[in-house]
């Protein structure tokens, strides 16, 4: 039995009963014991912190991720899905500095790593019950339980394992490197974390002079944006190859070399200098000069403070005169360390502490923060007049990713992964892997690999994994760990936890006689973890070790685009490094989610809503589908807007959920109304003959198949906006088109196989959209898996969705030329409709003639082929096809774009105009093939002329008349030239409109038992009654005049107003009364109390009669078959086979009709199965029974035999003016409907015992009158 359906859903809570449903069954785990034994599908999850909650970016990930596993579980495979827990690092150092006040090492040292690591330990996973609460809110499945986190000793393990095997393959060292460093978190960064934060800045741009030993009357001019350097410099340096100037400030007369294509960094006319002397740089190359600060001068005799030449130096910035401080810039190390002006065995000259202040020797500045000096620094060179300019600049500037502080770099000692020397070995792996979208691996990727640099994997911070490496005083032994086993053997003690507290103090004694081995002070980036993570979640090689090897490389991950330099990147260079093979298989690289203003999203700007508002507000599925179904899954930006999510739902689920909700109803009906209850079987199921069964039959399955072979591609990009038209095409296509047939208007085996075929088209889809959508696809299944025959589900659990495997594509239902025609067919319509919009005519107001141009005659064949569809939902009356437009007097025209092609041509502009508008329709036939036409030498692309169709005055016929648009290939007209009649039928379907929106103001469903009752002002009661006949079979339901009948139970009553052009503010007044019966008191002067038909035999040569359909009102209700009975007893052909029509519209009356919805209307009755022809003069239009009749009303009486109303109708006469009926059969025939047997009557005319009914009575005078029924 189906279960009844809501009209109404609200999602979000809605999801909540799913997750209900998921936790009652354990749903998640249920799917992997049920897969255990399938194929495995290996998933790799990077690893967030738990110091703050998921945002937007984390959602879009999580959702690409859940899907893609999903869909890999639905499709036969076990996937194992383990959330992981990136533990280590600057996110919980950072929580941990700003809430303890930690400026640096020193406050470290004071409190002790143990208890700093012990702070951080406390706040490690601080939201990870709100990330595992949000996360399966969002309908994520992934397994909690079994997670990893990188703290775990196991995980460190791995670690430790994976650097041994790099370091005993001689891929690490340790150097000093210039790197990117956070001040505020006193560490390097590697540049791929230095690359993830860029932010426009205003620095300061100073130029300063450095007059030459030779000639202090002469000066290099350097120039930097980074003052806080100059203290530190030790060399200039130019271009050998371009050309530099001897330059003389006429204003100053100072003299100045600077590069001659940057003279306008100093001067803003030539007026302003005079060239001296022009050299190329080669030429300054060893030329020594004074250094600007004392602080380092004892090393000018060591090669320091001269000119130096490099390709570097370019003329896009500056003076050409780079100033170079070599500890603090990775150019100026390189060509400093090239030079001789320093070298690998110095001392470091970096008096820049971790936390950014200046350190001795640079006195003037010691302890300010090096940003905060450059104003001082400006001031001291002003004073010992060195400054030569001073300006600013905006620029864009690395920012620390963790603590919003600008970065500065900076010589470092750290451990090194020698990358640059297995570039082409990452290249060929890469090479190994797909991507989508492809670019981003082909460009982006692959580029940052080309130019890819040594990785510094080290760390001067304490929460983390130590690196395991122990060095002797001298530096000269180096013992590497690789496991916790071979640590307790080479120190004694054995550990369960690998933090630096408790490892930092073991010693390992050396084998060489040089006392003991202690640890070095680093512990690893984070990245080197979360790249590590492949391995370490398995805890590999201790454990499980067949297991990884079986399942490595990964068939897939997936991540933002921003990863391609973190987390990609060291999954890449690791598992390069260990096993000469990539990580992964397949990736997926999301764009960035911004805010709707297009910054990035930012908590303290407060620009965007939060995200489980929005899941709260909308449901997790709407913002699951609008992110995936945007172009962020094709690595591009997506500005979050909420109204996005809304739309989803408004535009998505709601017509999905009713047409859904329509299908259950329908199934229910047809159990309830015909006893027939429907069960789904697809073994059994009978290819249908109506032809849009064959057609959603078919464009569903060829979606199925498509969306299986793009997920197979992994392009998500693709599917889902093919998912989400797949919603549009089966709710304001099949479904509206079909209603008919749903709701049993066309007969019970139609009904049921609309029914039939509407539930296997959902339930496939159900089954498809699942991984997308899991609440809702969730939702809908379990109130369909009611309807499925058990016999087709044998063996298979049922109880959720998510245990079904994907429905595999149908082939001998795909109909490529039955889509192609329906497609067509909706081009043909979807054109009628917009000319309506554009001219105001709503689709109620009948039109005369809809014309399809095409030049091709197969095209117009399908058209022609579903003429009836395009009649009805374009309320036209005829459908023409031609390929001949010359006959309508239609032709091309042209109107340029003035906005872009008025921008691009400019003065050319007016004269190309007027060409444009002088091209043939030939040649903008031609250009419409193209693309693209050439105009008075222009060539103009699609875009920039609109084409339009215009009438030729001149041509016969009346043009006028007409109205047309394109889709550049299907040419429709409209005759929007409407008449009276058609202007009635539109205010008739008004009324309907109206009634039907009051029906649903009521709450009111199909099902329920009314009568509704109308008062018009006079021109609009004859349009009404016109059309009685119409409305009533669209309304199912009785419709009669004013007044309501007493005592009738009002469930809801309107007055308003209806008007077109002709007819003016016309008043309507609706009731709705409950029951047919609609009460037992009065106005049975307006027409019979009881419903009824006229029936036509056409068999017998049109011969006519009436019968009641109840008797008394809402007593002894006909059926079908009962109506088949007394029409063969009326006609004295009893036995034979008879087969009803509505007279006005052909239609067969099905078996199960509803007969009061034909109440007051034509019936033909036929022998031979089909309509028949009969005289349109019998047909009543609901103008009152073809036969003469009395009601009778009980009035001192009450009725028996279980009859309630007091109310009935006495046929004087059936057929008409056959069998005339006497007072003794009148009087017999109101015993029998009352059950008053043997009960004395008397009937009066009126109430008050006036004018009474005797036995010389001509009761045919009688007829349509009221008898008032007395004991």
């Amino acid at each position: 039995m189906s279960s009844a359906v809501p009209d109404n859903m609200n999602f979000p809570k809605e999801e909540e009963v799913v997750l209900e449903l998921w936790k009652k069954l354990d749903a998640f785990q249920t799917t992997l014991k049920q897969s255990k034994n399938r194929p495995r599908y290996m998933f790799y999850d990077g690893p967030p912190f738990a110091t703050g909650l998921p945002h937007y970016g984390h959602i879009l990930a999580g959702t690409i991720k859940d899907i893609v596993t999903r869909w890999a579980h639905q499709s036969g495979y076990h996937v194992d899905r383990r959330f992981g827990w990136d533990c280590h690092g600057l996110p919980v150092e950072y929580e941990i500095d700003k809430t303890l006040g930690i400026k640096g090492p020193e406050d470290v040292a004071k409190m002790g790593i143990a208890a700093y690591n012990a702070e951080c330990r406390k706040i490690v996973m601080r939201y990870s019950k709100e990330w595992e609460e949000n996360v399966t809110r969002l309908g994520r499945w992934i397994d909690f339980r079994n997670d990893y986190k990188t703290m775990y000793p196991w995980f460190m393990e791995s670690i430790w394992w994976v650097f041994k095997q790099l370091f005993e393959n001689g891929m690490v060292y340790r150097g000093v490197k210039v790197m990117p460093f956070s001040t505020s978190c006193n560490t390097p960064l590697s540049n791929f974390e230095a690359g993830q934060n860029y932010k426009d800045v205003t620095d300061p741009a100073v130029i300063i002079s450095f007059p030459l030993d030779e000639d202090p009357s002469v000066s290099m001019i350097g120039w930097t944006t980074t003052p806080w350097t100059l203290p530190s410099n030790l060399s200039l340096c130019v271009n050998p190859e371009l050309d530099y100037v001897k330059v003389k400030d006429n204003e100053t007369d100072k003299v100045y070399i600077m590069m001659e294509a940057r003279l306008d960094a100093l001067f803003k006319t030539p007026q302003e200098y005079t060239i001296l002397d022009k050299f190329k740089g080669i030429t300054l190359k060893g030329k020594k000069y004074e250094p600007l600060f004392p602080y380092y001068k004892e090393r000018k005799a060591r090669r320091a403070f001269q000119v130096l030449c490099d390709g570097y130096v370019t003329t896009e910035s500056g003076t050409g005169v780079v100033h170079q401080a070599p500890y603090f810039g990775e150019d100026d190390y390189r060509v400093c360390l090239a030079a001789g002006v320093i070298s690998r065995d110095d001392d470091l000259i970096c008096a820049v502490d971790a936390s950014g202040r200046f350190t001795l020797p640079v006195t003037d500045f010691n302890g300010q923060y090096v940003k905060d000096a450059d104003k001082n620094i400006i001031r001291w060179l002003k004073e010992h007049g060195r400054l030569v300019h001073q300006g600013q600049i905006k620029h864009s500037y690395p920012f620390c990713w963790r603590s919003e502080t600008p970065l500065v770099y900076k010589a470092v000692p750290s451990w090194f992964v020698r990358v640059q020397s297995i570039s082409e070995k990452l290249l060929k792996c890469n090479e190994d892997t797909y991507w989508v979208p492809e670019f981003v691996k082909e460009k982006r990727f692959a580029n940052w690999l080309r130019d890819a640099r040594d990785w510094a994997i080290s760390r001067n911070r304490y929460w983390g994994t130590p690196i395991p490496l122990w060095i002797s005083d001298d530096g000269e032994e180096v013992v590497c760990v690789g496991s916790i086993e071979e640590l307790t053997k080479l120190t004694g003690v054995e550990l369960k936890d690998l933090h630096r507290e408790h490892v930092d103090p073991l010693t390992i004694p050396s084998r060489r006689g040089k006392g003991v081995l202690r640890r070095v002070t680093e512990v690893f980036d984070c990245w080197f973890e979360s790249g590590s993570m492949p391995y370490a979640q398995q805890h590999y090689p201790f454990e499980k070790k067949k297991e990884f090897e079986d399942c490595f490389p990964a068939d897939f991950i997936a991540e933002g685009i921003d990863q391609t330099r973190g987390w990609f990147y060291t999954l890449l260079v690791l598992s390069t490094s260990l096993f000469g093979k990539p990580p992964f298989k397949n990736l997926i690289a999301n764009g960035l989610v911004l805010a709707a203003d297009g910054q990035k999203m930012s908590k303290s700007k407060k620009n965007y809503p939060d995200p489980m508002l929005v899941v709260n507000k909308y449901g997790a599925d709407a913002l699951r589908l609008y992110l995936i179904n945007s172009p962020v899954v094709r690595a591009e930006s997506l500005r979050f807007k909420e109204e996005g999510v809304r739309d989803i739902l408004k535009d998505v689920f709601l017509p999905w959920f009713n047409a859904y909700r329509f299908l259950m109803q329908n199934a229910e009906r047809l159990e309830r109304e015909e006893g027939v209850q429907f069960l789904y079987n697809e073994n059994k199921v009978e290819l249908s003959t109506n032809y849009m069964d064959h057609w959603i039959l078919s464009f569903t399955q060829s979606l199925i198949k498509y969306v299986r072979d793009e997920m197979a591609a992994y392009h998500l990009y693709t599917v889902v906006p093919k998912l989400v038209k797949f919603v549009e095409q089966l709710t304001n296509w099949y479904v509206r088109m079909n209603r008919k047939r749903l709701k049993g208007d066309t007969g019970l085996q139609d009904c049921h196989k609309a029914i039939e075929t509407l539930f296997g088209v959902l339930y496939a889809m159900v089954k498809v959209m699942a991984p997308f959508i899991p609440f809702l696809t969730e939702h809908m299944y379990q109130s369909l898996k009611k309807l499925i025959d058990p016999e087709a589900v044998q063996g298979t659990d049922t109880d959720s969705v998510h245990y079904l495997m994907l429905p595999v594509a149908r082939e001998s239902l795909i109909d490529t030329k039955v889509e192609t025609a329906v497609q067509r067919m909706q081009t043909v319509i979807e054109l009628g409709r917009i000319i309506r919009d554009r001219k105001t005519l709503p689709l109620k107001y009948p039109l005369k003639e809809v014309v399809v141009i095409h030049k091709d005659d197969h095209v117009l064949e399908d058209v022609r082929s579903l003429k009836q569809y395009i009649l009805e939902e374009l309320n036209v009356k005829e459908v023409t096809t031609t390929t001949d437009k010359e006959k309508y007097g239609v032709h091309l025209r042209a109107e340029p774009d003035h906005k872009t092609l008025g921008a691009r041509l400019k003065g050319a502009f007016k004269s190309v105009t007027k060409s444009i508008k002088e091209l043939t329709d030939a040649q903008l036939q031609q250009f419409l093939k193209m693309g693209e036409i050439v105009v008075d030498g222009h060539t103009l692309a699609h875009e920039e002329l609109r084409i339009m169709y215009t009438f030729d005055a001149e041509k016969d016929g009346t043009p006028s008349h007409y109205e047309a648009h394109s889709d550049n290939d299907i040419l429709v007209l409209l005759d929007i030239s409407p008449d009276q009649s058609m202007l009635d039928e539109g205010i008739a379907r008004e009324v309907c409109n109206r009634i039907q929106k009051l029906r649903k103001k009521a709450k009111l469903v199909p099902a329920d038992d009314i009568t509704v009752y109308y008062n018009a002002t006079p021109a609009l009661e004859d349009i009404i009654k016109n059309f009685t006949e119409f409305l009533v079979s669209t309304l199912k339901k009785p419709l009669l005049p004013y007044p309501v009948m007493e005592n009738a139970q009002l469930i809801i009553q309107e007055t308003t107003q209806v008007k077109n052009d002709t007819l003016k503010n016309e008043t309507l007044e609706i009731s709705i009364v409950k029951g047919s019966s609609a009460g037992d008191e009065s106005v049975l002067s307006n027409g019979p109390a009881c419903s009824y038909v006229d029936i036509v035999l056409s068999d017998h040569g049109n011969k006519q009669a009436t019968v009641l359909l109840e008797n008394p009102r809402g007593h002894h209700q006909l059926t079908t078959e009962e109506l088949k009975d007394r029409v063969g007893i009326i006609y004295g052909v009893q036995g034979k086979h008879v087969s009803l029509f509505q007279a006005s519209s052909g239609k067969e009356v099905a078996r199960g009709t509803d007969l009061t919805t034909l109440t007051s209307l034509t019936l033909s009755a036929s022998l031979s199965g089909k309509p028949g022809q009969i005289d349109n003069t019998l047909v009543s239009n609901g103008s009152g029974p073809a036969c003469r009749y009395v009601n009778v009303q009980l009035v001192s009486l009450e009725p028996r035999g279980g009859v309630t109303c007091k109310v009935g109708t006495v046929l004087l006469e059936n057929p008409p003016k056959e069998y005339p009926l006497d007072t003794a059969g009148l009087l017999h025939q109101v015993q029998v409907l009352f059950g008053l047997q043997g009960k004395k009557l008397t009937f009066y005319c009126t109430k008050d015992k006036q004018d009474p009914v005797t036995e010389m009575s001509n009761l045919a005078s009688l007829h349509s009158k009221t008898l008032y029924v007395f004991g």
